[in-house]
């Protein structure tokens, strides 16, 4: 069975129309340096390295990488806040690595597995989407911090310490106790940092992200956010937190779920504002995008549609979202929903202003630098 994410991934693998397109309201200008452009993605995928895919079944997703001009995303493997502390979990996240490094293998005109910051720049190259396989959770390792290095042999790169939930390691989002890291969690930062993986705090409490900034010895992600200033919502970032990682070096990817509004459906400006808003807070040196959607843009169908309300009124059951917000909410950014939408978004800000080379930062420079930084 799908979660709430793969269902929004797998509804974009079903179109192979509208790859790319304008904004459908705006007269938005080529950005001419994007396909020269590092752009990474801090939370993405195709729902084709999902755990139920068939590989031959998924040739938009194919073509929507293509026509993204992506060198790379943060794949989730898993846990994505639903599994446990067990062995069969454990397995499963190995297993799952290596049906990705199959698929990898198999298609490597399009696909390239990143393991060092060298990588990154090979699969931009190379006109391949680069895959920087990562946890949403740190439940996989359990209680067994030598776990770690385990999974940094076997691919993973970045752990996300908590999701939604309280796990060993700390509160996520949705918990209203906001204890911050636990003890665990203090020696999982540690370990990550002597691993050389980088640490993600997105989905943490304010309290745990707070904590995990300050105890991290390497610069730290919140790579897929909000701005809690603007949409004063537990799962979006406050300037105070977002001041303390840009001072250790770190980066907050903007998000391009229903965070960035507290009311109605966000649309590409409240995209523009948060990046905005995070750049007068953080400075542009601190600032990147991670929209936690699949690469394909969603086909609107009726099946969809129908889908999309359920999953809205079990989210707002669940305490994702507030009571009140719109029925057909959707988890994408409808006015850039194409799969160049970075291409797109960087042509928005180029016409409010900002120079090319914030431009740049902001699409993937920033993301690319502390993976240098943490990998090296």
């Amino acid at each position: 069975m799908l979660d709430r994410r793969e269902f929004l991934i797998a509804a974009g693998a079903a179109t192979a129309a509208s790859l790319t397109a304008r904004l459908h309201a705006a007269d938005v200008p080529a950005w001419p340096p994007y396909r020269n452009t590092i752009a990474i993605d801090g939370e993405s995928g195709l729902f084709l390295f999902g755990s139920d895919a068939d590989p031959t079944e998924t040739p938009a997703e194919l073509a929507a990488a293509r026509a993204s001009g992506l060198s790379a995303v943060l794949l989730s493997i898993g846990p994505n806040g639903r599994y446990w502390n067990n062995d069969a979990q454990f397995e499963k996240m190995k297993a799952q690595l290596a049906r990705v490094r199959g698929i990898v293998s198999a298609r490597p005109d399009a696909f390239r597995l990143i393991d060092t910051a060298a990588d990154l720049q090979r699969a931009h190259a190379d006109h391949q989407l680069g895959l920087i396989p990562r946890f949403q959770g740190s439940e996989p390792i359990g209680e067994d911090l030598d776990r770690v290095a385990l999974f940094r042999t076997l691919g993973i790169r970045v752990v996300q310490i908590t999701h939604n939930r309280r796990n060993l390691a700390g509160d996520g989002s949705t918990e209203p106790g906001n204890a911050g890291l636990s003890n665990f969690g203090h020696a999982l930062i540690e370990r990550l940092n002597h691993e050389r993986v980088v640490v993600d705090l997105a989905h943490g409490s304010q309290r745990t992200m707070a904590e995990g900034i300050a105890a991290s010895r390497a610069p730290v992600l919140i790579s897929h956010t909000g701005c809690r200033a603007l949409a004063d919502l537990p799962r979006n970032t406050g300037d105070a937190e977002l001041r303390a990682m840009a001072e250790r070096g770190g980066v907050a990817g903007i998000i391009f779920w229903p965070y960035l509004r507290t009311d109605t459906q966000p649309m590409a400006i409240d995209v523009v504002r948060h990046i905005e808003h995070a750049i007068d807070v953080c400075g542009e040196d601190h600032v990147g995008i991670g929209t936690d959607g699949g690469i394909a843009p969603v086909a609107r169908t009726p099946q969809f549609e129908a889908s999309n309300r359920e999953n809205v009124k079990a989210m707002v059951g669940d305490g994702i979202f507030e009571h009140g917000r719109p029925a057909d909410l959707y988890m994408f950014i409808p006015d850039l929903n194409v799969a160049n939408r970075f291409e797109l978004l960087a042509g928005m800000l180029a016409r409010r202003g900002h120079k090319d080379a914030r431009i740049e930062k902001i699409l993937g420079g920033n993301f690319a630098r502390v993976f240098a930084e943490v990998w090296r």
